[in-house]
């Protein structure tokens, strides 16, 4: 059985090679963990492909969640706590050292595949709905790819916080997952102008704010989806690069704001990341906020997953089970 899969070369999804991989003793401050699930994400296929540069061979994936097998001195956590974490490279493994700095012991009743399935986009929705663009009451918000990983999370956290939300999906069944998560109009933007309907939706004034992982293929329509000084948080971009933007188009579009954040500059203390996950477990576990475990696959399928990613083919989270 392999014990990790990594990448020695980049590319598509058939560089993923499951291989033998050792795994060191923690240090002071780490922990060994035998990882339950891992989580897959859209930076794990920027990675793979090289648009994120990364030192080679590497084990991939950024969250998980698991069972501390052994604590270094100075950790804070002991032998049998469980963990979840997001933020330290190495996760597509049966086991893996993890810096406790970015450890969260998971709270009884959330399953270690639920905290692994919320870590990355759980923090990254939070820290949109909640520092990136603060939605308050009141506020209209449009998602993309609303039936996503991230874009369900959204549409939860939006509207807890009393917004209004339209969500953009491909396909019918995207669309009844974005509903029944809580959108309250949803568009077919592979075949409908998302920019014209979000117009028409707000009485022609646009949303106070665009979440967009999508990227080249929606940027345009999302500018033009924006009320006067409204904010495009652009996180993401499954359909490609954005290419340069002219700062001008801000001012033409209505003195618009554009921000590209990234997860490590919203989780740079213990205590921002011990606040956004203990938000997203006390939801989880008071039934506020419910994580969709789209596919599960073994460790060594994780080129499968990869694929069906990059295909969207998928809703929800995409777990290997190692």
């Amino acid at each position: 059985m392999p014990t990790a899969v990594q990448v020695t070369k980049t590319g598509g999804p058939e560089v993923l090679e499951p291989a033998e991989v050792d795994v060191r003793a923690p240090q002071a401050g780490e922990l060994l963990v035998d990882v339950a699930a891992a989580g897959v994400n859209y930076i794990d296929t920027y990675q793979r492909q090289g648009i994120y540069p990364m030192e080679l061979p590497v084990v991939l994936g950024l969250e998980g969640a698991g069972t501390v097998v052994e604590a270094g001195a100075g950790s804070g956590f002991e032998p049998g706590d469980r963990v979840a974490w997001q933020g330290s490279i190495g996760s597509y493994a049966a086991r893996k050292v993890v810096p406790a700095s970015v450890a969260v012991k998971v709270p009884e009743g959330v399953s270690l595949e639920t905290a692994a399935a919320t870590m990355l986009q759980g923090i990254t929705a939070h820290y949109l709905v909640a520092s990136t663009f603060e939605v308050r009451p009141g506020h209209d918000v449009l998602v993309h790819a609303a039936a996503g990983g991230v874009g369900l999370l959204l549409v939860q956290l939006a509207k807890a916080r009393g917004a209004r939300v339209i969500g953009t999906v491909s396909t019918d069944e995207k669309a009844k997952l974005a509903r029944e998560a809580g959108a309250d109009e949803v568009i077919r933007y592979d075949r409908e102008d998302f920019a014209k309907l979000t117009r028409e939706l707000t009485g022609g004034e646009g949303v106070d704010v665009v979440y967009d992982g999508v990227g080249k293929d929606t940027v345009d329509g999302s500018l033009a989806s924006l009320k006067v000084r409204g904010l495009l948080a652009l996180f993401g971009a499954s359909s490609g690069p954005v290419p340069p933007l002219d700062p001008q188009r801000l001012n033409s579009g209505g003195s618009l704001y554009l921000t590209r954040p990234t997860s490590g500059h919203y989780t740079r203390t213990r205590e921002e990341i011990d606040w956004r996950s203990k938000e997203l477990f006390d939801a989880i576990l008071a039934g506020e906020l419910n994580v969709r475990i789209g596919g599960k696959y073994p460790l060594a399928d994780a080129r499968k997953a990869h694929e069906d990613l990059q295909a969207r083919r998928t809703t929800g989270k995409l777990l290997l089970i190692p």
